[in-house]
């Protein structure tokens, strides 16, 4: 089991959760992180963290969120790895659906890498 990091983040890139992860299983691009489904632990800890409300369990695996397993999976072995809460970018909060924004994100997905730490 893995959780997953899906459209909501994107353009956000809060990283409450990347502090919070025990097995350091994040990885970060220009606008968006991602988690290792291998490396993840299932432990949980980092859902309640985020603020855009953008990780879910493999549990609720849909045709959507099996769309964002495989780019989870992908930019995981290619962005590199995130240890740091970081400050998130600057238009998140208004670009935050937990805040109200409710356009699809998906076509904003960077597959540029973020910055090392």
């Amino acid at each position: 089991m893995t959780y997953i990091v899906n459209e909501k983040c994107i353009n956000c890139r809060y990283t409450d959760c990347v502090e919070v992860c025990p097995v350091d299983c994040f990885y970060i691009g220009e606008n968006t992180i991602v988690i290792h489904p291998d490396e993840c632990i299932d432990c949980g800890v980092c859902e309640p963290e985020c603020p855009a409300e953008a990780i879910q369990p493999d549990s609720d695996m849909d045709e959507n969120l099996e769309y964002w397993l495989e780019i989870n999976r992908k930019f995981s072995e290619i962005w590199p790895n995130a240890t740091q809460k970081r400050p998130p970018l600057p238009d998140a909060d208004s670009l935050n659906p937990a805040m109200g924004y409710e356009e699809d994100k998906t076509n904003d997905f960077s597959e540029n890498p973020g910055p090392e730490e």
